[in-house]
């Protein structure tokens, strides 16, 4: 497997520039977890704040205004380590290399959640971040410096 570690520089080397972002992003990702996991652990000032302002919010739907004021509300807890969980794996992921596409998939999901949590000056900055998750996934990021490229040899397919 190291070895085709190595190998991936040579035979895809082209995508050595999508590594680089994939790597930041999945730092990024990591950071934001160091970051939100004492706001979870300590229960004061994390996502129930987040979750309660955001429905006050005027351009979020009908029908997420409706299941954050009867799902996510009540159970902020159960939400704020499932988000917290959705952003380990994918800054592990994206720094590993290993099933980058499905995972930027989520990225996108966790990319347009915030969107409506945050404020609207953030807003260009998450839709950055969604076309770097899309262009990704779109070029199969993990070949080049990633474990994906050890599977793409032997099983090609759309995962890898």
């Amino acid at each position: 497997m190291l070895q085709a570690y190595f190998e991936s520089i040579k035979y895809v080397g082209h995508l050595l520039p999508m590594s680089f972002l994939r790597i930041f992003l999945g730092y990024y990702y990591l950071d934001l977890v160091v970051q939100d996991w004492p706001k979870f652990v300590m229960k004061v000032g994390g996502y129930s704040d987040v979750f309660v302002a955001a429905l006050n919010k005027a351009q979020i739907p009908a029908w997420y205004r409706l299941l954050l004021s009867e799902q996510i509300v009540p159970n902020w807890q159960i939400y704020a380590f499932i988000i917290i969980a959705l952003q380990l794996v994918v800054g592990v992921s994206y720094i590993i290399g290993y099933v980058v596409r499905p995972v930027s998939a989520l990225a996108i999901l966790l990319c347009l959640n915030y969107m409506t949590f945050y404020s609207v000056d953030q807003e260009i900055f998450f839709k950055l971040l969604i076309a770097c998750h899309i262009m990704l996934a779109w070029v199969g990021a993990g070949r080049c410096l990633g474990v994906d490229y050890y599977f793409y040899k032997r099983r090609r397919g759309l995962w890898w």
